[in-house]
């Protein structure tokens, strides 16, 4: 009864900080244990971008560009998920992490100019200049967003 007593008589930022802390000191951060499964929801995401892959593979009716195209986009966002989750359950400044991070940067990057090409052969040429502009300066955003800045 005294700590409780102790704990309301203690200023709010000083419950604040110790929360914070103690939440540190809990494995992920309190999210669900790390047993490497997947939670529902992301299972059925991940079906339903397996089911409209299939769906779109059947749709290009043998057209080589086109199944090559869905086949790319679909693999590049698994792994890019794969990834990400590997990301963020790595521990923080371990070299694993920043390994990840190219990774991740590559994946993006190259989904980024996979849909930018698709875009720019249907747009007349203005326009998919603009487009091509637009890919290349989120490719850099992102670049300098993971490497070069640096929170402080």
């Amino acid at each position: 009864m005294a700590a409780l007593q102790a704990d309301i008589a203690r200023p709010l930022t000083d419950r604040a900080h110790m929360h914070r802390d103690q939440e540190a000191n809990v494995p992920n951060n309190g999210r669900e244990a790390d047993n490497g499964s997947f939670s529902w929801p992301i299972f059925v995401c991940f079906l339903f971008l397996t089911f409209n892959s299939v769906m779109a593979i059947i749709r290009a009716q043998g057209e080589m560009m086109a199944v090559a195209f869905v086949s790319f986009s679909y693999v590049d966002l698994v792994v890019l998920f794969v990834f990400l989750r590997m990301y963020e359950r790595a521990p923080a400044g371990s070299g694993k992490r920043g390994w990840l991070k190219i990774g991740i940067w590559t994946l993006t990057t190259l989904l980024t100019f996979a849909f930018s090409y698709k875009v720019a052969a249907v747009m007349p040429p203005l326009v998919a200049v603009f487009v091509w502009i637009m890919a290349f300066t989120t490719v850099a955003g992102g670049f300098l967003a993971f490497f070069i800045y640096k929170e402080k």
